[in-house]
């Protein structure tokens, strides 16, 4: 009888071990401004870690925070994740993602996704090496096929009007190949840079007087003031394109952008390998969806009379 209490005992703490040892992660995910994208980002995310076992409120632990488009915020928030000591930081758009690679200052592992130039913003080399335990995707710009678009819808347009953030350094990159591929299709690229959004009212207004029409890029700070944007663009009927499915569902006539659920969960997947210990982050080379999808507005493009060639129209997908 003693031996099989024994064996029951010995059989209890194994059991009560294989618990205690279940690994249960700790994500601290840092989301720099509150628009679709970037929210699109978070929810595949969740998913492509769901899809490899880790799921909220099994196995995981997520402390969301969102920085507002505000780099003081994020580098408060950072620091918050690394004096908490997290499993990982998660940085959603680059000023996130720079301000948790700072702070986790080589100790704790960060995962970016939304990050348009990863080189630009220092989490790799030019051949793609990781500068420390950083890795992630990118949200590159189809900018090629975006200026195709638009020479397509607007045949006699001149100039485009691009807005952005100068402290930016995807915006920046951005900037650079807008005006490298520019003179290819017929444009020349104006741009403004503001410092914050108080700025945008003012340098719109002198922007719109000189172009044709604008084009988005995935600027936080002027894709939160996107609804100020549209407003004064269509008053001085001058269309806006966008560069990803959310921002044409508010009002953009079209863009040639990313699906940022998909971005968001391919940035889990690889994620989920780094939390497992299957990898390094350093050892995952940063990620890029290449295809990109036409999305439309059919309202916007009624509303200044822009009719889709039939090739566009072919692969055009209604943004809902």
């Amino acid at each position: 009888m003693k031996r099989i209490i024994s064996i029951i005992a010995a059989l209890a703490l194994i059991l009560t071990a294989g618990v205690s040892l279940a690994q249960t992660y700790t994500v601290g995910i840092g989301q720099f401004a509150q628009h679709g994208s970037l929210d699109n980002c978070y929810q595949g995310f969740i998913e492509g870690l769901a899809e490899a076992g880790i799921v909220e409120g099994e196995n995981l632990k997520v402390e969301l925070q969102n920085a507002q488009a505000d780099m003081g915020i994020a580098q408060q928030i950072a620091a918050q994740f690394a004096s908490a000591k997290v499993d990982m930081m998660v940085g959603i758009a680059t000023p996130m993602a720079q301000a948790c690679y700072n702070a986790a200052a080589g100790e704790i592992p960060t995962i970016f996704t939304a990050v348009t130039d990863p080189v630009a913003a220092g989490f790799a080399d030019e051949s793609g090496v990781a500068a420390g335990e950083v890795t992630g995707t990118s949200d590159a710009l189809p900018i090629k096929a975006q200026l195709e678009t638009i020479r397509a819808m607007l045949p006699e347009a001149k100039k485009i009007g691009i807005l952005y953030t100068t402290s930016e350094v995807n915006s920046v990159s951005a900037i650079a190949e807008y005006k490298a591929l520019a003179p290819e299709y017929g444009f020349e690229i104006v741009e403004s840079g503001v410092s914050t959004s108080a700025d945008i009212p003012l340098a719109l207004d002198a922007l719109l007087s000189k172009v044709d029409c604008l084009t988005n890029l995935t600027d936080n700070t002027v894709v939160s003031a996107l609804a100020l944007v549209l407003d004064k663009a269509n008053a001085a009927g001058k269309p806006v394109f966008g560069s990803e499915i959310e921002q044409v569902k508010l009002g953009c006539v079209a863009a040639e952008g990313l699906d940022y659920v998909a971005l968001g969960r391919q940035t889990g997947l690889m994620a989920a390998k780094v939390l497992k210990g299957e990898a390094k982050a350093s050892e995952i080379p940063y990620e890029i969806i290449t295809e990109p999808g036409l999305y439309v507005n059919s309202e916007a493009l009624a509303k200044f009379g822009i009719v889709l060639s039939d090739e566009l129209a072919a692969r055009a997908n209604e943004a809902k």
